[in-house]
């Protein structure tokens, strides 16, 4: 099969030849090769501006990323054979690294697949597509994913907000098999239920793992607070480690009874307790109350989304920390958390440096982490960092 040429403007390749797979749609020679004559999703030949082939692709001409490369090599097209190989790839790595199969499979642009993230639960998995491109293909993604791994079952789960971007229909649907409401998975020797069906995204976060297993240096014996808890990711751990007592503060009541059962599934039920609500307001409650915490996550979600969103963004990270530091006992640990891909390592740091003065309070960073090695980081695309967790030992002036 012929497939169509994209042809891009003078010099307009340096970016994809430095690492990067976007294309934008100011980058295309459109007198050569309109976008309006492409269809959303189509898979292309990309070509520099001499008409040379340089890779291949899909295309939507209907937004501002209007291109993705998904091969160097012109003579490899986006099909099921293509994604055999990198899903092989990328299982490589993380088999390399993990002794159980609970780990984010697929991490896109990291994995040389834009547009599609995997995650794994045991025998189950559940796969995210954002873009057209890989949207034409799923039916391939599926059929790779089945040859590569035999699962039981996998769930599309492709109700998130970035398909708005692509004019995609969002839908949860059984692709393969059978898949329940709730999956079991193992982190850090600690056993979960993810609601798979119903959670957020996949149902679970593997990408703060490592941070989550540096805790155990610091919660024996301690009693801790977590944030935003969902279903119990830090806090259940945070118990497994060896913590007097843990509190699970969520806005979701489904999330906070899950924070229970996951407890009870390592043994831990009298150990982990929960408050459902704003975590804003749980704070204020919390700080009323007189309470005190020897160690305190605060995990949000991202509350910068969007460039414009930065300075409210960073405000409200501030905020939340600050809050959380007036709760901490003498000689207290936060552990501050972001997944804002647009908050800077040093603005997160500046946050946390402002309010801890505020409150008269000295503060030393002990620790910094980011996202564990199944969301490996590609140097090129800087959007594929976006885990910061700071680690910090707060103690009185």
């Amino acid at each position: 099969m012929t497939h169509k040429a994209l042809r891009l403007k003078d010099r307009a390749d340096r970016r994809l030849k430095a690492g990067h797979l976007w294309i934008y749609s100011n980058e295309v020679d459109t007198k050569a090769t309109p976008l309006k004559g492409f269809s959303t999703g189509e898979l292309v030949v990309i070509e520099n501006a001499a008409g040379k082939a340089i890779g291949t692709g899909y295309v939507n001409p209907n937004t501002l990323i209007c291109a993705r490369l998904v091969s160097r090599d012109a003579q490899y097209m986006l099909d099921k054979s293509l994604l055999v190989h990198r899903i092989k790839v990328a299982l490589s790595l993380r088999e390399r690294l993990f002794d159980k199969p609970c780990y984010r499979l697929i991490f896109g642009d990291s994995d040389s697949l834009p547009g599609l993230v995997v995650d794994r639960f045991n025998d189950v998995l559940v796969v995210q597509i954002s873009t057209a491109g890989m949207e034409l293909v799923k039916d391939q993604i599926v059929e790779a994913l089945v040859q590569v791994l035999k699962p039981t079952g996998i769930l599309l789960k492709n109700d998130g907000s970035s398909r708005k971007l692509e004019n995609l229909p969002e839908y949860i649907e059984v692709a393969h098999g059978e898949v329940p409401d709730e999956v079991e998975l193992e982190e850090n020797g600690v056993r979960f239920l993810a609601p798979v069906m119903k959670g957020q995204k996949t149902g679970w976060f593997y990408d703060h793992r490592l941070n989550r297993d540096r805790l155990r240096h610091y919660v024996k014996g301690k009693r801790v607070l977590d944030v935003f808890s969902y279903v119990g990711g830090w806090g259940v751990q945070c118990a497994a480690f060896g913590a007097e007592e843990v509190i699970c503060v969520d806005a979701s009541e489904k999330a906070v009874d899950l924070v229970h059962r996951n407890a009870e599934l390592n043994g831990l039920k009298d150990k982990v307790g929960t408050m459902q609500g704003d975590a804003f307001e749980a704070l204020k409650q919390l700080k009323a109350e007189g309470e005190q915490f020897d160690v305190i996550i605060v995990d949000p979600p991202a509350f910068i989304k969007r460039r414009k969103d930065i300075k409210a963004g960073e405000l409200a990270y501030r905020r939340i920390n600050e809050m959380a530091m007036r709760l901490l006992s003498k000689d207290g640990i936060l552990v501050a958390c972001s997944c804002s891909m647009h908050l800077q390592r040093d603005s997160m740091l500046d946050a946390l440096r402002a309010g801890s003065r505020h409150i008269e309070r000295n503060l030393q960073i002990i620790e910094q982490g980011h996202q564990g090695p199944d969301h490996p980081i590609l140097p090129a695309i800087p959007e594929t960092e976006y885990i910061k967790a700071m680690t910090a030992r707060v103690t009185r002036v």
